[in-house]
């Protein structure tokens, strides 16, 4: 994991091995931001700047930041960040949330999600 990975940000859930997370998603969510900044498609300010909106917008809506939704606003600006930068179609991106919720309602509990049809 890069050196940025391995830092904890303000918020995130850490030990004392480092960074942790509630579920296996806020893990992937986390390493594709850190990976696609990495990779050239935004800065690191640029991503600080448009989780810091999502949160200030949660706030707003009502969300007491407890700390529960921190990654749900990580994952919200990651999708505005990759649909601004062009790096994926908004339409696309939905239909492939609402076909991984599908799946996810029609798997019985205990076994793992999969989607079925194209990926």
């Amino acid at each position: 994991m890069s050196e940025l990975a391995a830092t904890p940000l303000p918020g995130q859930p850490a030990g004392d091995a480092g960074p942790v997370f509630r579920e296996p998603w806020e893990a992937q969510a986390f390493a594709l931001a850190v990976e696609l900044s990495q990779a050239g498609h935004f800065t690191w300010n640029e991503w600080a700047r448009a989780l810091s909106e999502e949160i200030k917008a949660a706030q707003t809506a009502g969300d007491p930041d407890l700390g529960d939704t921190y990654y749900h606003h990580w994952l919200a600006a990651l999708e505005r960040l990759v649909a601004e930068k062009g790096l994926v179609i908004p339409d696309d991106m939905r239909s492939r949330r609402d076909a991984w919720e599908r799946a996810y309602l029609d798997t019985p509990h205990g076994r793992p999600v999969e989607l079925k049809g194209k990926s």
